[in-house]
């Protein structure tokens, strides 16, 4: 598998306005490292999962575990979009960073030298993971598939999104509606509208803005009817993927072999509901590990992603060759 060159990432990030690549040198550029052997600042990135506003808030308790664990600052930044963040870390401009799978293998296969720290899960004792869903409105009894979706304007949410485009791609190259995951391809099969989240595309699906469309699970089956967005049912699910690997905090590699196992042990052992909450960084009820309720964080290795690689040679999208 091929994976695009630097010069097309970073003219992406460019045009997204995002800064990451053009700022100052992160905290793992700067000489100087504080006692536990950490930059005195160390720039977390990550896109929201939904409209957010304000994306730091969510991430408050993981940043006060690591600014304790660590010595360090820590500086936030909310980027726009996957190429802003994968160049970051190619230019070593972002010390940790939280990944969904694709963005994570694309900065691997970019030249982007990182190592998993651990895998968000929503419950205790889950293995990490989630699934695409293929969605259209409840009383639509015209599709009820995904060779349904042919010549339908689909919502995706991202052409960088794992499961909101990479593997919707490939279950529509298996339902014969497209023959590549090539945006002309997708193109030349559906008409694609790109929502920019996982919610957004739900909801334009809901409203009838698109005819059919893609989110992932727990967005739609938890997250947007807890906050009353969506009724129960209000979305016929059409179409499941396979289990994606869950998404990832991953550190640069610049931050020194020994560092970056502290970073392995604090978020497997310290970012997590129950310890975060007994640190009173968050309450029991209301505890956050990024814009969505998640129990913690658990082991993940690079092998975790062999799948994602996988897709991308089925598919064989833009996004993943050069």
């Amino acid at each position: 598998m091929r994976i695009r060159s630097r010069r097309v990432l970073a003219a992406a990030a460019a045009a997204a306005s995002f800064s990451l690549v053009a700022a100052g040198c992160s905290g793992s550029d700067a000489d100087a490292t504080n006692a536990q052997g950490f930059p005195e600042t160390i720039t977390l990135a990550a896109i929201p999962a939904e409209n957010s506003s304000d994306l730091k808030a969510s991430y408050e308790p993981v940043i006060k575990v690591l600014e304790k664990e660590t010595g360090s600052k820590v500086e936030f930044v909310q980027a726009t979009d996957y190429a802003g963040v994968v160049e970051g870390m190619i230019a070593d401009n972002v010390d940790l960073a939280f990944f969904g799978p694709f963005a994570y293998v694309v900065a691997k296969h970019n030249g982007a030298e990182i190592t998993p720290v651990g895998a968000v899960v929503k419950e205790k004792g889950e293995q990490p993971g989630y699934k695409s869903y293929g969605l259209t409105q409840a009383d639509n009894s015209s599709v009820n598939g995904l060779k349904d979706f042919a010549g339908k304007k689909v919502c995706f949410v991202d052409p960088g999104s794992t499961s909101g485009f990479l593997y919707p791609s490939a279950g529509l190259i298996e339902a014969g509606v497209i023959t590549s995951g090539t945006e002309a391809d997708v193109s030349a099969g559906v008409t694609p509208i790109y929502a920019g989240g996982h919610d957004a595309s739900a909801l334009a699906i809901a409203s009838g803005q698109c005819d059919a469309g893609f989110a992932f699970d727990t967005m739609v089956d938890k997250t947007m009817v807890e906050k009353g967005e969506l009724k129960p049912g209000q979305l016929k699910n059409v179409w499941k993927s396979e289990t994606i690997a869950g998404s990832v905090f991953a550190a640069n590699d610049s931050l020194g072999t020994e560092a970056i196992d502290t970073l392995r042990t604090v978020f497997t052992e310290d970012v997590n509901a129950e310890s975060m909450a007994a640190a009173g960084y968050c309450t029991p009820d209301d505890c956050r590990i990024t814009d969505e309720r998640a129990w913690g964080v658990v082991p993940a290795n690079d092998s975790d992603y062999d799948g994602v690689r996988h897709v991308c040679d089925v598919t064989k999208s833009e996004k993943c060759q050069g």
